[in-house]
C-alpha cells in the first residue's frame, strides 16, 4: 500500500517529476526502506505515454540485470546447503568450460590465444572476474564479434545450448586478473540447473519467489496480466542521457519479449518484476526479520571481492573509480566526491532499462527506483535519486 508522502521526500519526488516533465523518463516508481519499514513510495508519469496510462504501483517492469541479484542469491543458497563451493572450478559441474584459452593482449583475431593459467571459479563468475565477456557493450572488439556470430545471447537458445556456444570461445583475460561485465550469471543459471536437476525457472520459483510471495516475478507475463507491462522507451540521444525526447520501443529487447515463453531463462537479464516484489526481495536481504540468506552470507555477498586497486568499468565509460564488486552487485569501496560521506560499503546494481536497487548495510537503508528507458543503467536520474534519498533518510 502506498505510504503517505512525508515532507522530507518532497525534493526526491520533485526531481523525479522533473525528469518526466522533461521527457527524459516516461514514468517513475520508487520506494525507500529504513530497516524493513516502507517510509516512502512514489509514482509519477506514464506506463504508456501514448495511451495516457498513468504509472501505478502494480505495473510490471522488465528488470534486465536486476535478475543477477536473484541468481546470485540462489547460487549462495546452494553454497550454504553444501552443494557447491565458491572456489570450486566451474568445470567440475560444466566440463565444457574447462581447459580455457585466453586472448593475448592486443589480439586481432579469435585464435590469437594462450592457455589459461587457472580454472574459472564460481566466485569469479559471481563477481564478473572470470574472463568472460558479454558481446553487448563493446562493438568492434574480437570477442563481441565472436559472441554475436555464435549467438551467445540468443533467447532462442537454452542455457545448455548457450554453454555449447560459449565453450569454444577464448576468455578476454586470465581468470581472476581483471573485471569485465559478462554473461557469467547466465553461466551460473546453467550451474543451478545442473546442481538441482531442474529448470532454472523452477528453482527460482521454489527457492525465492514462493517463499517471498513474489507473485509478479517471472520470465513470462501471463496474457491476462500483460496490460500491466510498462512500455519501454528509447531516449532522443544515446550519447546524452539528459536530453529530452522519448520513442516507444515495443520490440525491445526482441519481439514479444516476456510475453511468450522462450528457450532461454536468462539468469543475467530475463525477469519481469514489480515494485512490491522487488521490495520483498530487498527486505529479505536486510536484518530485522527472516532473511533469504544467513547473516554471514549476506555480509560476504555485500563485501568487495576484487583485489585492492582494481575497480569495475565499462567500455563506454572506462574504469569506475571507487567501485568494486561483491557477489551480486557493485560495492562502494571509496565514495566519490559527490557521494555522501557515509556511503562506503553501499551495495547496488541496476538494469539497462532503468530499474535500480540499492542497499546501505552501514545505515540500514535501501531503495528501489523503476522506469523503462533504454540505456537507463546508472543514468544521471539514478544518482540524483540516490543522493536525495540519502539526504531524506539521514539524521
Amino acid at each position: 500500500m502506498t505510504q503517505p508522502a512525508l515532507a522530507r521526500f518532497d525534493a526526491l519526488h520533485q526531481a523525479m517529476q522533473r525528469h518526466v516533465d522533461g521527457q527524459v523518463l516516461a514514468g517513475v516508481s520508487s520506494a525507500v526502506l529504513v530497516g524493513r519499514e516502507l517510509v516512502d513510495e512514489f509514482h509519477c508519469g506514464w506506463a504508456d505515454r501514448e495511451a495516457r496510462v498513468p504509472l501505478r504501483h502494480d505495473h510490471l517492469f522488465r528488470v534486465f540485470s536486476n535478475t543477477k541479484l536473484i541468481t546470485s542469491c540462489v547460487v549462495l543458497q546452494l553454497w550454504e546447503q553444501g552443494r557447491l563451493g565458491l572456489d570450486d572450478p566451474i568445470a567440475e559441474y560444466i566440463p565444457a568450460l574447462g581447459h580455457r584459452q585466453v586472448l593475448r593482449r592486443g589480439a586481432t583475431h579469435i585464435h590469437d590465444t594462450e592457455p589459461a593459467h587457472a580454472p574459472i571459479t564460481i566466485r569469479q563468475l559471481l563477481s564478473h572476474s572470470a574472463g568472460l565477456g558479454y558481446g553487448l557493450l563493446d562493438p568492434g572488439t574480437v570477442l563481441y564479434q565472436a559472441y554475436a556470430e555464435r549467438q551467445v545471447l540468443s533467447p532462442h537458445q537454452t542455457l545448455a545450448q548457450m554453454i555449447d556456444a560459449l565453450a569454444p570461445l577464448p576468455l578476454s583475460y586470465q581468470p581472476g586478473s581483471g573485471w569485465e561485465y559478462s554473461v557469467a550469471l547466465d553461466v551460473l543459471a546453467r550451474l543451478v540447473e545442473v546442481v538441482c536437476g531442474r529448470s532454472f525457472g523452477d528453482v527460482l520459483q521454489q527457492q525465492v519467489f514462493d517463499p517471498l510471495a513474489m507473485h509478479d516475478t517471472g520470465f513470462v507475463v501471463p496474457p491476462e496480466q500483460q496490460h500491466r507491462l510498462a512500455t519501454v522507451y528509447a531516449g532522443a540521444n544515446l550519447l546524452d542521457p539528459r536530453q529530452g525526447g522519448l520513442t516507444r520501443t515495443d520490440n525491445f529487447p526482441y519481439p514479444l519479449a516476456n510475453r511468450v515463453p522462450m528457450p532461454r531463462q536468462s539468469g543475467g537479464a530475463g525477469l519481469v518484476s514489480s515494485l512490491a516484489d522487488t521490495l520483498s526481495l530487498l527486505r529479505a536481504l536486510l536484518p530485522g526479520g527472516p532473511t533469504l540468506l544467513k547473516p554471514a552470507t549476506l555480509a560476504l555477498m555485500m563485501r568487495n571481492q576484487l583485489p585492492p586497486g582494481r575497480h569495475i568499468g565499462f567500455p563506454t565509460t572506462g574504469t569506475v573509480p571507487g567501485r568494486g564488486h561483491g557477489l551480486g552487485g557493485a560495492v562502494t569501496v571509496q565514495p566519490w566526491v559527490a557521494d555522501p560521506s557515509d556511503t562506503e560499503g553501499d551495495f547496488q546494481w541496476g538494469g539497462i532499462a532503468g530499474t535500480h536497487w540499492w542497499i546501505s548495510p552501514r545505515n540500514g537503508v535501501a531503495g528501489v527506483v523503476m522506469t523503462q528507458r533504454q540505456m537507463g543503467f546508472w543514468n544521471p536520474f539514478w544518482f540524483e535519486f540516490k543522493a536525495l534519498m540519502r539526504q531524506a533518510t539521514s539524521g
